[in-house]
């Protein structure tokens, strides 16, 4: 069976006037993986609370499958959802709280072992179903939260930010076994996190959300690559994009970019898409990602004089922390041979033929 789940102008606001969410638009596919991301208050948890059915919603509908949920309950949504505390039965064994939920459907013996046989394999902890969740660390205690939803076989799976509990390294290993776990079920999925990171890892899809409104939904990497406005292209990405605010003036190549700590001329593929765009309004932000600064401890053509104000060693890179005047900083990841140091002089070319421009609302033109 298709499962689909689509939003249609969902609205939801609360008594005291504030719109946690407004006007929201979604379809998420059959058996696609899509990430809700965004700052804190930004609209994503009470989202899947809505499509969960435990947030009314103050207008616009919510089908999931074939069927218009807006007044069913959520046990009647063949959901289920996945918190960010466990919220296991502390008295109970694993094998019981993965078998709860079928019990309380009074579901025949054989099945209930059967599916949570099943559900303990595809999370490799056949071993712990006999122990109580007290005896199991953090990431065992979160694949039996994550069986407890698998053995039910909802045709939607909702999840709250299931890893933020866990230490660093276990949710970059716990991000693969979600991926493959997903992959195995094939089931609709639907994943709210702050984490950035995360969401790249994850999504075939990602909703990028900030202040209740959908700033862009797509794959991460055109999220990354072709950020719908500069909201997004300072959320995804990590260390974050770098905005420089000045104006445009024409030149030889097309547009030279000018501020008060100086002027370069632009990649002649920028200023060429410029020019289609027919923008009318010369002011400017001019959007660079980190790897895309070229970073000289010499004089060079188009590049600026800066200083190193500090140094972020990562391994296969390094992070340089750049002031152009006493105003404006950037930051540039440089390779790990640029030997750099404090107060160092050195030069960097801003010109890169991946550079985004946004207008004066913050709407990406280039």
């Amino acid at each position: 069976m298709m499962v689909e789940v689509i939003l249609e102008h969902v609205t939801k606001k609360y008594d005291n006037g504030f719109t946690a969410v407004e006007d929201l638009n979604l379809r998420i596919k059959d058996k696609e993986f899509v990430v809700l991301v965004g700052p804190s208050g930004c609209g994503k948890t009470t989202t899947l609370r809505m499509i969960a059915g435990l947030e009314e919603i103050s207008s616009g509908k919510i089908i999931i499958g074939d069927n218009v949920v807006n007044d069913l309950k959520p046990k009647d949504r063949n959901i289920a959802m996945v918190f960010q505390s466990y919220a296991l039965y502390p008295h109970m064994s694993v094998y019981d709280n993965m078998s709860f939920a079928l019990k309380m459907q009074k579901r025949p013996k054989d099945e209930i072992d059967a599916r949570v046989k099943e559900a303990a394999s595809i999370l490799g902890i056949e071993d712990q179903l006999n122990k109580k969740p007290r005896e199991l660390s953090g990431g065992q205690r979160q694949r039996v939260a994550l069986g407890r939803a698998i053995v039910r076989k909802p045709a939607v799976f909702l999840m709250d930010e299931p890893l933020s509990n866990l230490d660093a390294k276990l949710r970059v290993k716990m991000r693969i076994e979600l991926k493959r776990i997903h992959q195995r079920l094939g089931a609709t999925t639907i994943y709210v996190t702050h984490d950035q990171m995360e969401a790249m890892t994850l999504a075939d899809k990602m909703a990028v959300m900030n202040k209740g409104l959908l700033q862009q939904y797509s794959s991460p990497l055109q999220a990354y690559n072709k950020p719908a406005n500069k909201f997004v292209a300072g959320f995804v990405g990590s260390p974050a994009m770098n905005f420089l605010e000045g104006s445009l003036s024409p030149s030889d190549n097309g547009y030279r970019f000018e501020a008060s700590w100086g002027k370069f001329e632009m990649n002649k593929s920028v200023a060429e898409a410029l020019i289609e765009s027919k923008l009318n309004k010369s002011t400017i932000t001019y959007g660079i990602r980190p790897e895309d600064v070229k970073v000289y401890t010499s004089e060079m053509q188009n590049a600026l004089p800066a200083v190193i104000y500090g140094i972020e060693l990562l391994g296969d890179s390094s992070l340089a922390y750049i002031r152009l005047d006493e105003n404006t900083e950037i930051i540039a990841q440089v390779a790990p041979d640029l030997h750099l140091g404090m107060n160092d002089r050195v030069y960097v070319d801003l010109s890169s033929n991946k550079a985004h421009i946004f207008d004066y609302e913050g709407i990406a033109i280039v």
